[in-house]
């Protein structure tokens, strides 16, 4: 079945080399190999597809989620600021948190949303148990 094998993530880029700037040089991804589709990125259990499409950045929901150890999570962040990543706010339900600078926090949770050079959104949050 499917749910045994790893998932892979895919998002579709307008401009490969603007692309590996950002994914390389904001936000520390080392390459695994380019494939003739894109470049390969690893990530602690398995990796994501960066590859050049017309149709990079039509999705207005978020398309990767990066979980971390809540230990890890102000770190993270302050990398991220220090990178020029600029976050996210969008309204939400009073019960689902509270904005502060950018990070949701509520119900034992912390997270942040910020968008790549083509539009797609990538989600930093604190380990679900």
């Amino acid at each position: 079945m499917l749910s045994d094998h790893v998932a892979m993530p895919v998002l579709a880029v307008t401009d490969l080399e603007r692309a590996r700037a950002f994914y390389e040089g904001t936000l520390g991804f080392a390459s695994v190999g380019d494939v003739p589709e894109g470049v390969v990125y690893g990530t602690s259990n398995g990796g994501m597809l960066v590859y050049p499409s017309a149709y990079a950045g039509t999705n207005k929901a978020t398309a990767m989620s990066f979980q971390v150890a809540e230990a890890a999570f102000a770190d993270e962040i302050a990398a991220l600021r220090s990178a020029g990543v600029t976050f996210q706010t969008f309204d939400l339900p009073a019960e689902a948190g509270t904005w502060t600078d950018g990070v949701l926090s509520g119900g034992g949770m912390s997270a942040v949303w910020f968008e790549d050079p083509d539009g797609n959104i990538l989600n930093v949050e604190t380990q679900t148990a």
